[in-house]
């Protein structure tokens, strides 16, 4: 079982897409994105296996949540530096996000 101090310990903010571009290294079908979690966190790169929902055009603009403090990941040599979030549905990835527009980097908690 996890405790509260656990989830605590993750960082999961708000953040824009604001690039979006095909990933075609990566083993599985996936995206290189840019996101900005505001201006404590800056910018950010994660790779995102969320091709079979989402087209690049519709991602940008797009809020997110993310975790912003795993440990970077080499995936076919790009930096994954964000793990943005999602769940996993018979169709595919659907992502999480704010209900509403909220400012980039504000933290879930």
């Amino acid at each position: 079982m996890a405790t509260i101090q656990d989830f605590e310990m993750l960082d999961i903010r708000t953040g824009t897409v604001v690039a979006c571009e095909p990933f075609p290294l990566a083993r599985k079908p996936a995206y290189k994105l840019t996101i900005d979690f505001g201006p404590e966190v800056g910018l950010k790169h994660s790779s995102a296996q969320i091709t079979e929902l989402y087209s690049p055009r519709e991602l940008v603009g797009r809020q997110v949540l993310g975790v912003v403090n795993f440990p970077e990941r080499l995936v076919a040599g790009f930096a994954s530096q964000v793990l943005v979030l999602g769940v996993y549905a018979p169709e595919g990835v659907v992502l999480i996000q704010p209900d509403r527009a909220v400012a980039n980097g504000i933290r879930l908690g």
